[in-house]
């Protein structure tokens, strides 16, 4: 580790492979958004409201081009609501009109009643815009990770530490 603090073309070196890796996943993420059409094509469940189709921790794989179908009852949908950030996953059990226009309702198949209490205020139904995805697959507990590091914050000091004390380790 010292030396390469000695050698600044190594120090340089290591600089840039570390920033392509994270412009390389940051490339990833965005053509994947680009390709499913989708802010966000992947999320996580962050709660038991999907169960028994989703379990908290599973990792959804989201599709928002509705090219030769509509947004249909039944339907296992991701969507945000104004001013939160977290998005829902819940299935749609109503609709009302065609096209991008629709109303939709939504419930998770856990709960006992649908999602209108969660909209906006003033928001009595979905409309297509509101919709980041559609889910077309998903990873079990991949995504537990992400619960787990966002529930107890001291556990990203302690993963950044090991990883830290594995490249150390690696240079000896």
């Amino acid at each position: 580790m010292l030396s390469s603090l000695q050698n600044p073309r190594q120090a340089a070196a290591q600089l840039m492979n570390f920033g392509l890796i994270l412009s390389t996943a940051f490339m990833m993420w965005k053509g994947l958004s680009v390709i499913t059409d989708s802010p966000s094509p992947i999320v996580v469940v962050l709660s038991g409201s999907m169960e028994p189709a989703f379990q908290r921790g599973d990792l959804l794989l989201l599709w928002n081009r509705n090219i030769f179908s509509e947004t249909s009852v039944g339907e296992i949908v991701v969507y945000n609501v104004k001013d939160k950030d977290i998005p829902i996953v819940h299935r749609v059990v109503r609709k009302f009109g065609l096209g991008p226009r629709a109303k939709l309702l939504t419930k998770g198949d856990n709960n006992n009643s649908d999602d209108t209490e969660l909209y906006a205020q003033g928001q009595d139904y979905l409309v297509r815009k509101d919709i980041i995805g559609s889910v077309v697959g998903f990873l079990p507990f991949v995504g537990y990770v992400t619960i787990m590091l966002s529930e107890h914050p001291w556990l990203k000091t302690v993963m950044l530490g090991i990883m830290g004390l594995v490249v150390v380790l690696q240079r000896e």
